[in-house]
């Protein structure tokens, strides 16, 4: 089962959210400046949401580790 383009953006916003937070936290204690910062965090936010995005979507192209879903009985 594939899952819906609207299930893949939603886990690449929620992830998102979560990276940014780290990323101004890092961007803070690295320059000291709370305006870089967040410029910094609200950058990436975008960017990386839309990569997150296309990556999630050529995942669910691939059949890599995925079981068909169908068991068989052990022999």
């Amino acid at each position: 089962m594939k899952d819906k383009r609207s299930r893949s953006l939603l886990k690449a916003i929620s992830w998102r959210v979560t990276g940014t937070i780290d990323t101004i936290v890092i961007s803070y204690l690295v320059t000291g400046q709370a305006r870089w910062a967040f410029s910094i965090g609200f950058v990436e936010l975008f960017t990386k949401v839309f990569l997150y995005f296309v990556h999630e979507r050529a995942w669910d192209r691939v059949s890599f580790g995925r079981g068909s879903g169908i068991t068989t009985p052990a022999v």
